[in-house]
């Protein structure tokens, strides 16, 4: 058995952390998990269609909804501005409804009818893990300042 003096039994545990350490944690990049999210659902929206229906008009919302509430998502480092972060996500979100048209059109011609839903399986994972690391985000232990 180990001898342990008292006054080294009590003592609080203390932890050094370095300036660069901090620094670091805030010049992180921001996550694209909501990126991904963006793009399978744009993808999935294209693949069925630009009808007018209540599906794809509740997929429109929840497409521009994905488009504008990631940015006021916590985060620890200084974001760029709305307008410039905004129109790179529209640009994300065009590119995958291009694709998901351009996949509805070989469905069934090109490729087999199993292909249709591989936007919709990729939109769950994706979401999946968009929500376990914003969960972790927020939830995670941080050192007192």
């Amino acid at each position: 058995m180990q001898n342990i003096s008292t006054p080294a039994m009590f003592a609080e545990p203390t932890l050094i952390v370095s300036e660069a350490a901090h620094i670091n944690e805030s010049e992180g990049q921001f996550t694209l998990d909501t990126t991904f999210v963006l793009f399978f659902l744009a993808m999935d929206l294209g693949l069925i269609g630009l009808g007018m229906s209540f599906a794809t008009a509740l997929q429109f919302l929840t497409l521009i909804v994905f488009l504008i509430v990631p940015y006021f998502l916590p985060f620890t480092a200084s974001q760029q501005s709305f307008s410039r972060w905004l129109i790179g996500r529209i640009v994300v979100g065009a590119v995958g409804i291009t694709f998901g048209m351009m996949l509805g059109q070989a469905v069934g011609t090109v490729l087999p009818d199993t292909f249709r839903f591989v936007p919709m399986t990729l939109l769950i994972v994706a979401a999946i893990i968009c929500c376990n690391v914003q969960i972790y985000g927020i939830l995670k232990h941080r050192l007192a300042r």
